[in-house]
């Protein structure tokens, strides 16, 4: 496919994998800070190319993935209402809540819809005036226009029976937390090009300059991955801290201003708690108060409910850098797919969902 298998091309990756080599004097420590990312690494093998003195950690760039509990438990106490429809990306479902997950709640009767833009959930509800339409707003900084628009839309369409159960998440706030942390062995990164795709990439420029971290902007397949891992090391051996766009077809320094302009319509940033993480100062979007009708959470009164979380997951030490999935004693064993105790296991995005598709047989020898 053009525009695809020429970032798959092993003859050009292995050509990297010599330069990474050849550039490396001593360990690094890079973190990629998206799930996509992750799950490229780890299925196309990008990591065990790399010359043993550099090591990938996982971020907490799988927006499901720090989901809270207790907006899981929200969104299954929503759709369980007989006049809801719910609607949702479909890589929520299988997330675990305290209590069962929005499929078992399907299986019990509960409408749930899949859905791949909330723009069709806010013509549901036009489609179904006597119900209640929820949509479950989860993602970065890269879902939050097409969010902020089903919203703008049902605002000056007057659409009184749609609202959004938001969950959404910015990167830069996390690397903060992360860099911060005493623990944080990471010395650079390799940012989400998605999310820079919306964003642009100015608000790095600080980070990389306060904690002296280069930052690197990177794609997805692995051509792109070793690209980026080269730009990051090149940075780091020769003492340089910037931010740099590897992903140039698709990443503008000052991204998508018109959708930026969108979000900060629609949405306020707000103080966020993220799964296994806790919480993280301003590092979350919620719906504004001049839109404050289309908030679920309000809509329904649960906006002051909490959860504890599993005591036997470690998912946020995998997305904090700290550990890898195979490190946790419950992965494949109390922890699978089709039993998971966090949502890592199950997210597309996941980290341990890509070392359990991926790397489980290697794992186990």
């Amino acid at each position: 496919m053009k525009y695809v298998t020429e970032y798959r091309n092993a003859e050009v990756a292995q050509e990297f994998a010599r330069a990474i080599a050849k550039a490396t004097t001593r360990p690094w420590t890079l973190m990629e800070i998206c799930g996509g990312q992750t799950h490229s690494i780890v299925k196309y093998g990008v990591d065990e190319l790399l010359p043993k003195e550099i090591t990938l950690v996982h971020g907490p760039g799988c927006p499901v993935c720090v989901t809270p509990l207790e907006k899981i438990d929200k969104a299954l106490r929503i759709a369980q209402r007989p006049e809801v429809i719910f609607c949702s990306f479909g890589d929520m479902l299988r997330v675990p809540g305290s209590e069962g997950d929005l499929f078992s709640v399907k299986a019990k009767g509960g409408n749930i819809r899949i859905l791949y833009s909330p723009v069709d959930a806010l013509q549901i509800a036009k489609e179904n005036p006597e119900k209640e339409v929820v949509f479950f707003a989860v993602g970065f900084e890269t879902t939050a226009p097409a969010h902020a628009m089903a919203v703008f839309k049902a605002k000056q369409e007057g659409v009184k029976n749609f609202s959004v159960l938001v969950s959404h998440v910015l990167v830069p706030p996390a690397m903060e937390a992360i860099l911060s942390s005493p623990e944080c062995r990471v010395q650079g990164f390799l940012a989400a090009g998605h999310v820079c795709t919306v964003m642009g990439y100015t608000e790095y420029e600080p980070i990389a300059t306060k904690y002296k971290v280069p930052i690197v902007v990177t794609g997805f397949e692995p051509i792109d991955i070793l690209q980026g891992v080269l730009m990051c090391v090149t940075q780091l051996e020769q003492g340089r801290t910037e931010v740099e766009n590897q992903y140039k077809r698709s990443v503008r320094r000052d991204g998508n201003t018109e959708a930026q302009k969108l979000i900060r319509e629609v949405f306020a940033v707000s103080q966020r708690k993220w799964r296994g993480i806790g919480e993280i100062p301003n590092s979350g979007l919620s719906v504004s108060e001049n839109y404050a009708e289309f908030d679920a959470e309000l809509k329904f009164g649960l906006a002051d409910y909490d959860a504890p979380e599993s005591p036997d997951c470690i998912s946020g030490l995998v997305m904090q850098g700290r550990a890898k999935p195979a490190e946790c004693p419950a992965f494949g064993t109390k922890c699978t797919p089709e039993k998971p105790l966090g949502a890592p296991m199950v997210s597309n995005e996941g980290a341990c969902a890509a070392y359990y598709r991926y790397r489980l047989v290697d794992l186990r020898k």
